[in-house]
């Protein structure tokens, strides 16, 4: 496959890309910031801007099979902004496949199925303004007629890739207290080299 990787730079992004270049598949990624490209990214194909510009997208996106978006709240708006632009541009370059990285907060919770994670106490979130910008961004992919999936992995320390661990639709497996950026960059390549999860959300843990 061609991938559009957008947000490749992050701890996920990276961990996926290794994956996806060990894989051998050609990636396009869209960086910001040029200086943060190491040498796992010389086999990756380079576009420069920003995630929040259209054209960023569209140039990153046209000729591609999929695109993977690893970007996270970055402390503003910027998955609220960004999100429904690669839905545009995917649209307009006629790609059906797209994966983004959430968060569980925005899992179903067990206690009250018609809560979001973020919104119950099975939560430990004090701030609620990241698990909104991701709630927003499931809602205009859950709203559009592309086939989304949203990896949403609990807390996210460093550490090994294990391939070890556990997944479920819509739901954070039971008693799940975190897990890998390395296994959540693994776990988003199989969703996108299997064609699982169309359409849903994958809450992910040891």
């Amino acid at each position: 496959m061609k991938i559009a990787l957008i947000g490749g730079t992050g701890r996920v992004g990276k961990a996926f890309l290794r994956q996806a270049i060990n894989g051998g598949h050609q990636v396009r990624m869209l960086v910001r910031d040029p200086a943060k490209i190491e040498d796992i990214h010389k086999n990756a194909e380079i576009i420069n801007g920003n995630a929040r510009d259209l054209q960023c997208i569209e140039n990153t996106v046209s000729g591609c099979n999929a695109v993977v978006s690893c970007l996270g709240t970055d402390g503003d708006n910027t998955l609220t902004v960004s999100v429904p632009l690669i839905v545009q541009a995917m649209r307009s370059a006629n790609i059906n496949r797209v994966i983004t990285i959430g968060t569980a907060g925005i899992l179903q919770a067990r206690s009250n199925p018609e809560l979001y994670r973020f919104q119950s106490d099975e939560s430990k979130r004090t701030m609620t303004r990241a698990a909104n910008e991701h709630l927003n961004a499931f809602l205009t992919l859950k709203k559009s007629n592309l086939q989304w999936t949203i990896v949403c992995p609990t807390y996210l320390p460093d550490g090994e890739l294990t391939k070890k661990f556990r997944f479920e639709e819509d739901y954070l497996p039971q008693d799940g207290k975190q897990i890998s950026a390395e296994d959540t960059g693994y776990f988003t390549y199989q969703v996108l080299t299997e064609r699982s999860f169309i359409c849903k959300r994958a809450g992910l843990a040891y």
